[in-house]
């Protein structure tokens, strides 16, 4: 068992590695190609910059088609023109257009227009744009929409690795619990099968054993063990199939189950029950398989106090919820632990699988719709499993 949680944990470690390998590398790769790209942006600007320039400070009436379309090409980089005072004298690409800035109000127009220049200043060094000896403008540009989705796009990525990672965990832990059913159904099966010819037989000598005369007391004494054990058959050919719940008075079941415990425990181990209403609780419950979460609570006590202490049940209702709590005197559990004492194959006992808390959750919250926890535990003081079960 330890083998294979190693390996699950090592699979887990492994998968993880993977993920921030490659979350590593694609964050690698997009700032990589980020830096080169605003490179190759902080080039056009330039060419647009020096393509202003000639087109504003020339006199000549040459071609300037060439000029013209290097201004108009730029359809990507948003771009602010500003005097030697600051104020804005041309912008281009800011999702303003012409027809929005003329009816829009001028003063609501310049404050965009210094917002988006006061961003541009904190993003990149200004251009400059030398018109003539006395005349310089400044050019501010932000970052193209091209470059901004590939910032973003690491992130994006990430967000589908860790999406991808959560539906295989779920795929993984479905595939492992369609296992595990499998495993407990199998094992049930064939556990009450192997049962009933043994238990078949030793009914037919308690009948032989009555008719030779042997001491009747002893002879029912023998009786109840054998039907107990014919219980027990019946209890693992339960599982698997779906539970047939029926009304019934709670306080007969534990009563029963907790009277059966008594005789077959030490004297040194005390068990008491104690019902907080003086009216009996009906619950709809399986009686043999809730029995079996009794005794295996109770059991599991014992182990924990090593054959000496105290065992005690409280039943209430909180919130229309029927409250089982059984409290043991024993070793305790610690808080780390809490849930993993409820793992199949997780065991203190060095012999046994381990199997019994797994049983108990598996028949109070799969057949009965219910809840089974660790209220509460102090190592060397006690620990409290706490029961909720839907009022019927």
């Amino acid at each position: 068992m330890k083998f294979g949680l190693d390996n699950q944990k090592n699979i887990k470690y492994i998968f993880s590695a993977i993920a921030i390998l490659i979350v590593g590398i694609s964050v690698y790769y997009s700032n990589h190609l980020a830096q080169e790209m605003a490179g190759e942006e902080r080039q056009r600007i330039n060419l647009w910059a020096e393509a202003t320039r000639r087109l504003v400070s020339t006199n000549d009436e040459s071609d300037l088609s060439f000029l013209m379309e290097v201004i108009e090409g730029n359809t990507t980089i948003p771009v602010l023109i500003a005097d030697d005072n600051g104020s804005v004298i041309m912008h281009r690409n800011l999702g303003l257009s012409e027809e929005a800035e003329e009816k829009s109000d001028s003063a609501e127009v310049a404050k965009f227009l210094n917002k988006k220049l006061e961003e541009f200043k904190r993003e990149e060094t200004a251009i400059t744009i030398q018109i003539d000896e006395d005349t310089q403008h400044f050019l501010y540009y932000g970052k193209s929409t091209i470059l901004n989705k590939l910032e973003y796009y690491p992130y994006i990525q990430w967000c589908i690795i860790v999406t991808f990672f959560v539906v295989l965990f779920f795929v993984f832990a479905s595939a492992k619990r369609s296992e595990q059913n499998r495993v407990w159904v199998g094992l049930s099966k064939e556990t009450a099968h192997q049962l009933g010819t043994p238990i078949s037989s030793l009914l037919a000598w308690v009948e032989i054993l009555k008719s030779e005369g042997v001491d009747k007391s002893m002879m029912d004494e023998m009786e109840k063990d054998v039907n107990r054990l014919r219980t027990i058959a019946e209890r693992f050919s339960k599982i698997g199939s779906k539970a047939e719940l029926t009304p019934v008075v709670l306080n007969d079941i534990l009563d029963n189950a907790l009277a059966y415990m008594r005789k077959r425990t030490s004297n040194k181990v005390s068990i008491t029950c104690q019902y907080t209403e003086e009216s009996p609780i009906t619950v709809a419950l399986n009686q043999p398989l809730f029995e079996w979460v009794i005794e295996n609570l109770c059991k599991n006590a014992i182990d924990a106090m090593e054959g000496e202490g105290k065992i005690h049940v409280e039943v209430s209702r909180i919130n229309g919820k029927v409250i089982i709590d059984v409290t043991d005197t024993g070793k305790g559990i610690p808080k780390s632990k809490f849930e993993t004492v409820f793992n199949p194959g997780f065991t203190t006992k060095k012999r046994g699988w381990g199997l019994g808390l797994s049983l108990v959750r598996r028949i109070v919250e799969e057949y009965h719709k219910g809840k089974i926890f660790v209220k509460h535990s102090e190592i060397n003081v006690g620990t409290t499993f706490r029961i909720i079960l839907p009022n019927s």
